[in-house]
Order: structure tokens, then C-alpha cells, then sequence
């Protein structure tokens, strides 16, 4: 029999893990399933611009994989059974009735990535809108398309997303009344030329900064501060933060308090070893102990270390050890400028910065090479299909033990 994998989710972490397996193993051996609720692959790093009216290029999953061996799933997951090695699905594209089904797995690589997190705040899932996946991104697009000229716009959240939605937004609506607001100061981690540049594009652009604003209340035509001030808005965008799936939390695996899996350097779950987890729903030890952020810098390193772990382990290879680290980080700000903040290994900025076109190069190139690696997943690497040490039944399913 076959040793099944399955892979949850086709984000840059899940795609770049389904096609490095397929690279490795032997399709005698293996079935390898890639999972998906979209039937194409979603750019969620260029989402701001989709949601700012432009278009991005379709890269349906069966082209993606077609010839790799790759079998794909268009459909969502709705609850994983850790113990009896299952997983739940519904809604398929393409079924005749949207009917639930159930997968079997002997191995699992969890990529189900993330989405915005409301932090708690009354009112945001009524009245705010989000660039975190593809259909919210369209949703604000078609919102923003019906706001007037003057029409006033706040972007709520201070980070890599904040900023990227709020440029993108002004610079496409100049007519609009665009501003941001964020619980800090904006862009604060940076070092001061990168800080100062943030500044002179938001001057051009006429963006409104709030910065130590603490959105406490979202409403139809207004947010609240925690200090109780009032400011009017006609179009609220949330990027203030970013949860996972509960799916994970539901499971017997062990868990964040924030719900993401556990994972040891191998990206391996620390309570079951037949589970991986990438991406944002992972929880790894980055440099200096702290927990690798929720990034596309981190997703496709985390990607390769489980990938090449389990083609590893499975086919009685030495378990390759690679330390993940960071480099850069990249800051869009519209469409011909942006931030390149290089940073150490332990993602401390440095004092090398490259800004306006120049930086938007750098940054549309890092961005069209994450898409290509995911639009090829078996290229630019060796082919090594190893076979697998036994192709024996698996072992019996676990009983819950909680």
C-alpha cells in the first residue's frame, strides 16, 4: 500500500511543500494530496492591489501540478482527527452536491495558513472589510469602487499589511480621504531612513496618520478609540492583526495559546509525528527563541525544512538540519515605491535600506519569484525520487487519549 500524504492548504507554505514532496519521493510509493478550498493559487502578498482594482493573473492548481503527481482536492476542511489520522471535507468544486467526505492520511503537512483577527473589537466582522484572503479583497474592491470622490477611508493597523493597503488605496484613489490608524507608532521597527521615507510617501500621498490609536469599537460610519474619540469613516479596513484556523485548537494536538501546532526545528508536530505543520499555523522556534513570525519570508523555509524532513525520515536519509532565519523585509507602498529594510539573521533591522523605484523593484521581484516557485513546483532542484525504506501497512490508528 501506499504511504498517503495529504497536504492542507495551497498558500506558498502547503504548495511549496506538496511539489518539494513530489520532487523527493517516488510516486510508486507515496500519494501526495493537496487540499485547497480555492482552485487556484492566491497571491495573498499582492491582495492589496487586487482589493485597489488591479487584476492578478489566474494560476489555476491543475496547471500548477499537472504531471507531478500531485492529486488535488478543491474543497474545505472542516475538522482534522489527529488520533485516527482522518480529515474532513466539504463543498468540493466540481461534486454534483456540495457533500462532506473524509480523507485518510498517514502523514499530514497542516497548512491551512491564517486570517484577520478582530482581536476581540465589537463591530469589526459587521462593518470592516479585509485584505487577508481573495473573496475579502474583492469585497473591499467593490466597496471601494462605490465610495464618491471625498469619500473617507481608514486602514486600522500599523504593520506590513496596514501600510501596504493604505498606500495602494491612496494611490489609486487620490480622491479619496485616505488614512490609517495604528495602536503604536507606524512603522516604528524600522530603522530612521526607512522611517523617514514612510513619512515623505505618506505626505505625497495625503494619507492621515493616527498613530497610539486603539480602535475599541468598529461601526457602520465611525470607529471609537480607547480614549472614546470619534472618527468618521465611510469605509473601514481591518489588518489588524491575524489568527489561525481553530480547526488545529479542536484537534488532541498540541497547540499554542494563540492555536497554532507546535512543531520542533523539523517543523514536525511535537505531540504527533506523523503531523507537519508550515506557514502561519505553525508555531517553530525562530533565532533568539522567539516564535518565526507569520510571514511569506518564513512560509517557504518552513516549507522546505518539512518537506525535505519527511522525504528524509521516510526514505532512511539522514534528517537534514537548516536554522531559519530572516534577511529582509519588503514594504510595498504602491506601485512605484517601496521599502527594502535589510535585517539580521534574528530579524533585527540593519542599517542598509533601498526605497522608491529602486525598492519596488526589489520588491516585485521577490514577489514574482515566491509565485513562479509555487507556479513550478518541481523545478530549479534536483530530481532525487527516492523510494521509501518499506511500503508496509500503517501502523493502526491511535485512540484519543483526551
Amino acid at each position: 500500500m501506499k504511504h498517503r500524504i495529504v497536504v492542507l492548504g495551497a498558500g506558498y507554505a502547503g504548495a511549496i511543500a506538496a511539489g518539494r514532496l513530489a520532487k523527493r519521493l517516488h510516486r510508486d510509493d507515496v500519494e501526495i494530496t493537496l487540499v485547497n478550498a480555492e482552485p487556484e493559487f492566491v497571491e495573498r502578498v499582492r491582495l492589496h492591489q487586487l482589493a485597489a482594482g488591479q487584476d492578478l493573473p489566474s494560476r489555476p492548481l491543475r496547471d500548477v501540478y499537472a504531471g507531478t503527481g500531485v492529486e488535488l482536492r478543491s474543497a474545505w476542511v472542516t475538522a482534522v482527527d489527529a488520533d485516527r489520522r482522518t480529515v474532513h471535507l466539504t463543498g468540493e468544486h466540481g461534486a454534483e452536491t456540495l457533500g462532506h467526505d473524509t480523507l485518510d492520511y498517514d502523514t499530514l503537512v497542516y497548512a491551512l495558513g491564517s486570517t484577520a483577527g478582530a482581536l476581540g473589537v465589537p463591530g469589526v466582522a459587521e462593518h470592516a472589510h479585509g485584505v487577508a484572503g481573495k473573496q475579502d479583497a474583492l469585497r473591499l474592491r467593490a466597496r471601494l469602487g462605490e465610495l464618491a470622490p471625498g469619500g473617507t477611508v481608514l486602514v486600522v493597523g500599523g504593520g506590513l499589511t496596514g501600510i501596504e493597503a493604505v498606500t495602494e488605496i491612496a494611490e489609486a484613489r487620490p480622491d479619496l480621504d485616505v488614512a490609517l490608524a495604528a495602536r503604536g507608532g507606524v512603522g516604528d521597527w524600522l530603522s530612521d531612513k526607512a522611517r523617514r521615507h514612510l513619512r515623505t510617501v505618506f505626505d505625497r500621498l495625503g494619507i492621515t496618520v493616527h498613530e497610539r490609536a486603539d480602535i475599541t469599537r468598529v461601526d457602520a460610519h465611525r470607529v471609537v478609540t480607547g480614549e472614546g474619540r470619534e472618527i468618521p469613516v465611510e469605509l473601514t479596513v481591518w489588518t489588524a492583526g491575524f489568527a489561525v484556523h481553530p480547526i488545529a485548537a479542536a484537534t488532541t494536538l498540541e497547540v499554542s495559546d494563540t492555536g497554532r501546532i507546535v512543531v520542533d526545528a523539523t517543523m514536525r508536530s511535537v505531540s504527533h509525528p506523523d503531523v507537519y505543520a508550515v506557514g502561519d499555523a505553525a508555531y517553530a522556534e525562530g533565532p533568539g527563541g522567539r516564535p518565526l513570525r507569520m510571514s511569506c519570508a518564513t512560509a517557504s523555509p518552513m516549507a522546505w525544512q518539512a518537506a525535505d524532513a519527511l522525504a528524509a525520515r521516510l526514505t532512511g536519509r539522514k534528517v537534514p538540519e537548516n536554522a531559519i532565519g530572516y534577511a529582509a523585509q519588503c514594504i510595498s507602498l504602491g506601485r512605484r515605491d517601496a521599502i527594502f529594510q535589510k535585517v539580521t539573521h534574528d530579524d533585527e533591522v540593519t542599517s542598509t535600506v533601498v526605497t522608491g523605484r529602486a525598492g519596488a523593484r526589489i520588491k516585485e521581484l521577490i514577489c514574482a519569484g515566491a509565485a513562479w516557485s509555487v507556479s513550478h513546483p518541481t523545478m530549479m532542484m534536483p530530481s532525487r525520487r527516492h523510494r521509501l525504506v518499506t511500503t508496509a501497512e500503517p501502523a493502526a490508528p491511535r485512540l484519543a487519549t483526551r
